[in-house]
């Protein structure tokens, strides 16, 4: 069997879905989450990925670059794929007619960037730092 392709190695896909205040806290307390990952939005927000025995999502408080569940649909959700090259798997995507929102870069512990696909959906494709 040949060798796997480094941007095909420990890939994982979750959904990231922007929610109002105290929504949070609700899925920590109705799922019994647990809180593994954190980040204190300079806008005031908060984006963190939850782990719910296992399956991991990742919400984020509502902002004017993060839409509401009450928005149009498609707005209110984007996919985080995780993968161990982002640069190659953003530049498949891009060849593929995706649109750069932001470019590959570093921040928040993270290497990420982010594409809208042609169907209307955003990626974050990235990898912890860690």
């Amino acid at each position: 069997m040949p060798p796997k392709s480094p941007a095909l190695i420990k890939h994982s896909l979750a959904p990231w879905i922007s929610v109002p205040v105290g929504a949070i806290d609700f899925y920590k307390s109705a799922f019994d989450a647990t809180e593994v990952y954190h980040h204190d939005d300079p806008s005031g927000g908060v984006v963190v990925r939850l782990s719910v025995n296992g399956a991991e999502f990742w919400l984020s408080q509502e902002s004017p670059d993060r839409a509401s569940p009450t928005a149009e649909p498609g707005g209110m959700m984007r996919l985080i794929l995780t993968v161990s090259n982002p640069d190659e798997v953003f530049a498949l995507a891009l060849k593929a007619g995706a649109k750069e929102v932001h470019p590959v870069s570093e921040g928040h512990g993270w290497r990420v960037g982010r594409i809208s696909d042609p169907y209307g959906l955003d990626w974050e494709i990235g990898h912890r730092l860690d």
